[in-house]
């Protein structure tokens, strides 16, 4: 079986998450993408955040990480996830899923139109029930906003 490496970064802003429907999948999303060969995963969440967003982001764990001269330590996800991805194109295959969460570097920014800012009571009921959010981007967006909060 084919697999992926991808990152992903739950941006919380203002106690919320950012997601877009993603018309491939048909789900709603937040941001991220594959790792490009010679990049590591840090890069690669943050370069598809600005990419997808144009917000700049740091990368928060609350995970100890131990700084060396060498070898070159990075933040570890907060989560690892095994997704089955069915596409037309490229066939069925699965994408290991690195999950981050970040927070802005600069506030203020702008949101492009297809972005929205979900709230820890819209993650729990459905954005007033006009969108249907899938239960681990729930789960993984109520956990990414109670951490982030607490700094």
């Amino acid at each position: 079986m084919n697999r992926h490496f991808t990152a992903t970064g739950y941006v919380v802003i203002n106690n919320s998450i950012l997601l877009h429907f993603h018309p491939k999948v048909k789900m709603w999303l937040p941001p991220g993408g594959h790792i490009e060969l010679n990049e590591d995963p840090n890069q690669a969440v943050i370069r598809e955040i600005f990419e997808e967003t144009s917000i700049e982001v740091d990368i928060f764990s609350d995970s100890t990480n131990f700084e060396f001269n060498y070898p070159k330590s990075i933040i570890p996800p907060e989560h690892i996830l095994i997704e089955d991805i069915n596409d037309p194109v490229e066939g069925f295959h699965q994408h290991i899923d690195l999950i981050y969460y970040c927070k802005p570097t600069k506030i203020p920014y702008v949101l492009p139109k297809e972005w929205i800012e979900i709230d820890q009571n819209q993650l729990i009921n459905n954005y007033q029930n006009k969108i249907i959010i899938s239960p681990d981007v729930r789960k993984i967006g109520l956990s990414a906003i109670e951490k982030i909060t607490k700094l």
